[in-house]
């Protein structure tokens, strides 16, 4: 049997106007995500998805929304919002707000954005004009909600993007907080990078009906446009070699840069700065007018490299980008994924490079055991690291620890405690051979007040050892 044929835009009922917007964005044909979700959206069911990043998901949920008021000019302007889409970071909500910002071109349709970092008083005025789609993270909504700046009572389209991260964030309440100020019947979609998160299932069951599961990758699936490449390193300072030479050697468009922590991200920057690099970095800590600014200047191509930490692998979403850089390895599977997700999409091919020392090789393993990949071995000729890796290998590809020193015990029994060799007496235990001792040189408890001697355990004693005391928790 030949390849199951795609539906089209058109066929899924898009109207002309929107199938224009995409083709000018060079978007012809629908991915195998969007080709399940419309016709689920046209259908009124609610969904639960899991594809791959890059897979096209934003469109997948925003094309039949946009599409639905397309057709139906009265509800533009009208007992708005109509749309609500949640999501757990700025940086995702920008990217949303921009992809509706040219889809939505030619349609009256109209998104307002509300995240924190942009003053209170502008959004709401923002939304005193009825915008017909409202794209948020959960803690500003709420905070509108409260204040009364926004009523959900005509929301009818409710997407949850990223719902696994919303839960890690510790969002859970409020998400469903707000879900309680929808009305009942309004259409739910849930997209999340795995459905095996401890709390999706639970959630789920509580805000969707009947659901169309739609599952078309793995969450331990890397893109296979991605090549994954792996280089040994000493320490941050070879680290830092071996990245200046990846810039001036290895030709690309766009390249990130990653690492852990800010304090790192700042360094980095700095470090490729002093050898003549444009570069800029990004992390939560900075404000999100410059953040916004730091993107846009990104995906214009006015610099070529970013340096951040993990608030830019979700939702980060700029063409051209075909380089990514693990400067620090990541704490996870899931959050490696997500980092090589952002390159190779929408059919393009990248590289990943992850940057390796003695102490993240266990990480370094555990992570291609779990995507079951493994990562190609790469040699800078004259930045060789002087770790080789581990000298023996355990079958789950992590190194063999050293073994540990066994103690020497007698009848099964922990020897007392003392230093040997010190000449220091320890109380019960005779002196060594052949040594003079003062008289009357054992301590004035030594005998019991009653004038009885305390118990010595005799074969103890004439080995050289002091009585042994048995542990509070010692079993019988």
């Amino acid at each position: 049997m030949g390849e199951m044929r795609l539906s089209t835009f058109l066929e899924m009922g898009i109207q002309p106007r929107l199938i224009q917007n995409l083709s000018d964005q060079s978007i012809v044909d629908p991915t195998p995500v969007q080709d399940a979700v419309i016709p689920a959206v046209n259908a009124g069911k609610d969904a639960l998805v899991c594809a791959e990043t890059g897979s096209g998901k934003t469109l997948a949920y925003l094309l039949p929304e946009i599409n639905r008021l397309s057709s139906n000019q009265q509800l533009l302007g009208t007992r708005c919002p109509h749309a609500l889409i949640l999501v757990p970071t700025r940086e995702l909500a920008i990217q949303i707000n921009k992809e509706i910002e040219w889809l939505a071109v030619g349609t009256g349709a109209r998104a307002v954005l509300l995240t924190g970092g942009q003053e209170f008083r502008y959004q709401a005025s923002l939304l005193r004009r009825n915008p017909e789609i409202v794209v948020a993270t959960p803690g500003r909504l709420a905070e509108h909600l409260s204040r009364q700046t926004l009523a959900l009572d005509e929301v009818q389209y409710l997407v949850l993007d990223e719902a696994d991260r919303m839960l890690d964030m510790g969002f859970r309440d409020d998400v469903l907080a707000i879900a309680s100020r929808i009305q009942a019947g309004h259409q739910t979609l849930m997209l999340s990078a795995t459905l095996k998160h401890g709390g999706i299932s639970r959630i789920a069951g509580e805000l969707l009906s009947e659901p169309e599961l739609v599952q078309l990758s793995s969450p331990r699936a890397v893109n296979t446009n991605v090549s994954l490449q792996m280089i040994l390193a000493d320490d941050d300072a070879h680290k830092l070699r071996l990245l200046t030479w990846l810039l001036s050697n290895r030709q690309f468009a766009k390249a990130l840069v990653f690492a852990n922590t800010r304090e790192t991200v700042e360094r980095i920057s700095g470090a490729i700065q002093q050898h003549g690099y444009d570069v800029r970095f990004l992390h939560g800590e900075i404000p999100q007018d410059a953040r916004r600014k730091i993107m846009n200047g990104y995906r214009e191509g006015r610099f070529n490299v970013l340096v951040a930490t993990d608030v830019a692998a979700r939702g980060l979403d700029v063409s051209g980008l075909d380089l990514v850089i693990n400067f620090d390895m990541a704490h996870s599977g899931e959050e490696f994924v997500h980092r090589a997700g952002r390159t190779g999409r929408a059919g393009e091919t990248g590289v990943l490079i992850s940057l390796v020392t003695a102490n993240e090789w266990n990480l370094s393993a555990g992570i291609q055991r779990y995507l079951s990949v493994t990562f190609d071995k790469v040699k800078v000729a004259g930045l060789e690291a002087a770790y080789k890796g581990p000298k023996k290998l355990k079958s789950s590809g992590k190194a063999v620890g050293p073994k540990k020193k066994k103690t020497k015990t007698v009848a099964g029994k922990t020897p007392a405690k003392g230093k040997p060799g010190t000449g220091k007496k320890v109380a019960g235990q005779p002196a060594p051979a052949g040594r003079k001792t003062k008289p009357h040189a054992t301590k004035p408890n030594a005998t019991k007040p009653n004038g009885s001697k305390p118990k010595v355990n005799k074969k103890i004693a004439d080995q050289g050892m002091s009585t042994f005391k048995r542990p509070p928790s010692q079993p019988s």
